[in-house]
């Protein structure tokens, strides 16, 4: 793959996991089913690239499956605290802490991977979160539910990026399809656990319930699957990187879609963050094939 084809799937990726925050909002059901039903209708989406794959379960050693059912229940406890943090708060508000990934995903790379940063590149990771902060600026507050809300999503940062570091030595011994596969089922069968020791229904949800659960699968989904893909040429910092766009997507789709206000400030904020962003991708270097 090369170096543009690297890019427009970062971009695309981008786009469209800045969906995920809307589709939650429109929804009334609680975080963890909404996270359940996202990661097994986006199973069932991957069934029929898996079944062409099917021969690289035999040589999935069970280290492996060990880490691959580890990465599920992060990714798991991602999608939950983060879901939760949306019912509490704006969507600005909420995908604001998500800038803080690519600062631990800096510090997880260094402590598993050995890998070290330029000054260049510390510089333009922070004019985007710069410019993620001036987004997310307006919406903070001192009411209990916002400081509980961003709390959970800062904890859903943590999971996430332990998720993708698995994912970084993981996926480079099967195709990103299984191991995709694999961490949503994985995630689903331990939501649905969970779902069940706190008494939370598994059914009973209306139609539009379902078709949000499956808009989560397919568009949001398809940002997970190129990252997955993508960790075979870029590290996980690129990634965490690339997330800094979520939360200006986030918040123009949030005021196209659930009429929340957006301000000059949020708009000059977000020209920093994607320029932060663009600037840091031109200047990467990929494991080009």
């Amino acid at each position: 793959m090369n170096k543009r084809s690297i890019l427009f799937l970062l971009i695309l990726a981008i786009i469209t996991i800045s969906f995920a925050a809307v589709f939650v909002k429109w929804s009334e059901a609680p975080a963890t089913i909404i996270s359940m039903y996202r990661m097994y209708f986006a199973s069932i989406l991957l069934l029929p690239f898996v079944i062409k794959k099917r021969g690289e379960f035999k040589r999935i050693s069970k280290k492996s499956w060990v880490l691959l059912a580890t990465s599920g229940i992060f990714l798991a406890a991602h999608f939950a605290l983060w879901f939760g943090s949306l019912k509490l708060t704006t969507v600005a508000s909420s995908t604001i802490i998500l800038a803080l990934q690519p600062i631990v995903a800096l510090v997880g790379g260094f402590l598993v991977y050995k890998e070290r940063t330029s000054y260049r590149t510390l510089i333009l990771i922070g004019i985007a979160i710069f410019g993620v902060a001036l987004v997310g600026w307006g919406d903070f507050g001192t009411d209990k539910a916002i400081i509980i809300g961003d709390i959970l999503s800062f904890l859903s940062v943590i999971a996430v990026v332990h998720y993708l570091l698995i994912g970084q030595s993981v996926v480079k011994k099967v195709s990103h399809w299984i191991y995709s596969f694999c961490v949503f089922f994985f995630a689903g069968v331990s939501l649905t656990i969970y779902n069940l020791l706190i008494n939370v229904e598994l059914v009973g949800y209306g139609a539009r319930e379902w078709g949000i659960f499956l808009l989560l699968a397919i568009f949001p989904t398809v940002a997970h699957v190129i990252f997955n893909l993508l960790l075979n040429y870029v590290n996980t910092t690129t990634i965490s990187m690339c997330v800094l766009g979520e939360p200006v997507g986030a918040t123009i789709l949030a005021a196209l879609l659930l009429n929340e206000q957006v301000s000059g400030l949020q708009i000059i904020g977000g020209l920093f963050a994607l320029l932060g962003v663009f600037l840091f991708l031109m200047q990467r270097k990929y494991n080009v094939t």
